[in-house]
């Protein structure tokens, strides 16, 4: 038993309108994956018409097994005194392996049908992280005071895009996943197919906030190919393929933080400016203690950054005595130069670069 190729093509048009009564199946279109056809008595008779579309890979099945087979779009006759053609389209060697190895368990004595399978490109199937994906964030370094060296700031990253895939092992799909479906759609394979993608692909983006690669969160997006190429090293969709599918595309949309990951970056960017303001402080504090003619600005500097700064002007007012040896009890010096021979600018107190002829804060000429 096996199919003659009646006719190429032309599916849609006059020609196969003469096949009214033949075994067909419409677009499958992005949803159906597979799809069963057979008559009212379950057998398929002699001579029986059976047209393939276009994106279109029909198995011929005969009581437990592959009979015959073809992704070649045309109109074949039903031929039970011929052998199996196999007609190659791109499933050639597969086909053959089929006929000789395919059977399904629990088949229905004398049942025949044809099984036609999508064999398109399975678009527009969105992916997201259901949980947030854990992410080091080496963009926002936090100084260890102990170790002297830089730690990353913890984030958790939420991620969502689009993947393709394909079927490209029909008779193994159908002996491992959708058996003997009347339809077999996409819906009911992609929740297991995403979950077992997701795993791996949190892991690759974790790999991506190491120390090594130090990729900031929110750059994600543009790391598309990188993700790729690391998800085809990781063999991340073997589980998959055993199944007969393919993963044909993966891309990242779109990447964003939890609420308390935005609380960090918030907190993190406040507290940076306050350090950069805190260390104006000190300097300005340390260059009106070595200067007693920019003393007097020094201060009032110290003063207006206080109200900028909610008080914190204040607060580190005993440091910059501290740090340079003017504490209570002690004297502003009254000459321009300190005991370290450093000079100032008697104007604003900023520290002179040797040979200067203006000051850099301030642009009094010096003499």
């Amino acid at each position: 038993m096996g199919l003659i190729l009646s006719a190429v093509g032309a599916i849609g048009s006059t020609l196969g309108d003469q096949w009214k009564e033949a075994l067909r199946c419409e677009d499958l279109g992005n949803d159906i994956l597979m799809k069963k056809v057979t008559t009212k008595s379950g057998v398929i008779t002699n001579k029986s018409t059976i047209i393939v579309g276009p994106g279109q890979c029909a198995i011929i099945y005969d009581n437990g097994r592959v009979i015959d087979a073809t992704a070649e779009e045309g109109i074949y006759t039903f031929d039970t005194s011929s052998s199996p053609s196999f007609f190659a389209g791109q499933f050639g060697p597969v086909f053959k392996e089929m006929w000789q190895r395919f059977t399904y368990k629990g088949a229905t004595a004398k049942q025949q049908a044809v099984f036609f399978f999508n064999i398109k490109e399975i678009i527009n199937n969105t992916f997201g992280t259901k949980t947030p994906v854990l992410f080091q964030d080496w963009a926002h370094p936090i100084p260890n005071r102990m170790t002297g060296k830089n730690l990353p700031l913890s984030l958790k990253v939420k991620c969502f895009g689009k993947y393709t895939f394909k079927l490209e092992d029909p008779a193994t799909f159908m002996n491992e996943i959708a058996g003997m479906s009347d339809v077999y759609t996409k819906e009911q394979l992609c929740n297991q197919m995403l979950a077992e993608v997701l795993d791996a692909f949190q892991n690759i983006v974790n790999g991506l906030g190491t120390e090594e690669k130090h990729i900031p969160a929110l750059e994600l997006p543009s790391q598309t190919d990188e993700i790729k190429e690391m998800l085809a090293n990781s063999n991340y969709d073997e589980a998959i393929r055993r199944r007969g599918i393919k993963i044909t595309g993966f891309s990242i949309e779109g990447v964003s933080l939890d609420e308390e990951s935005e609380k960090k970056i918030t907190e993190y960017e406040h507290n940076s400016n306050a350090y950069m303001q805190q260390g104006r402080v000190l300097n300005v504090m340390e260059a009106a203690a070595n200067n007693a003619n920019g003393a007097a600005n020094g201060f009032m500097g110290v003063g207006m950054m206080n109200m900028a700064s909610n008080g914190m002007g204040s607060s580190v007012m005993n440091d910059a005595f501290s740090a340079t040896g003017n504490g209570a009890g002690g004297e502003v010096g009254s000459n321009a130069e300190s005991s370290t021979g450093a000079k100032f600018c008697s104007e604003c107190g900023a520290k002179l670069t040797p040979g200067a002829k203006f000051c850099p804060e301030c642009g009094k000429k010096l003499s």
